[in-house]
């Protein structure tokens, strides 16, 4: 077996370490999708209040680990600091200089679970969810009784 050459040492210093699905790890936090049990984008992480799912799922799986973007606000993602202290879930910061991501919060394992709906719904897909969901019938009743 052959060990590495002149040529590897040479693209390593110009490229940098060879990754493995680079652009996943950058847009999910440093982790891989594999792994995630649930996500919040950067709009949901900024929204008043926390989402219960989050802190369920940190009650579910104590050997999680919570990833933040270090691009939002610290007041911001403080509530979900203290909920992870709170539940004894270790986290991280996450702040890659060179690139952006939409994700603003990542609930995960250190090995793949391949959750297939992992993007948390907003609060506000709750609430038109919710106004949808009524028949035409409570409506009829409710327009008689007032």
């Amino acid at each position: 077996m052959q060990g590495p050459n002149l040529d590897d040492y040479i693209n390593k210093g110009v490229y940098g370490e060879k990754e493995i699905k680079k652009e996943e790890k950058i847009r999910f936090l440093g982790t891989f999708r594999e792994r995630i049990i649930a996500v919040l984008t950067n709009a949901q992480v900024r929204e008043s209040g926390v989402y219960k799912e989050i802190e369920e799922l940190m009650k579910k799986h104590k050997e999680a680990k919570l990833l933040l973007n270090g691009e939002i606000n610290y007041n911001d993602l403080s509530k979900y600091i203290k909920m992870a202290n709170k539940h004894k879930i270790p986290f991280s910061i996450y702040d890659h200089q060179e690139y952006t991501t939409d994700i603003g919060l990542v609930l995960a394992f250190d090995y793949a679970i391949d959750k297939k709906d992992i993007f948390i719904k907003r609060k506000k897909d709750y609430k038109l969810m919710e106004k949808k969901e009524k028949p035409k019938w409570i409506r009829i009743m409710k327009k008689l009784f007032k």
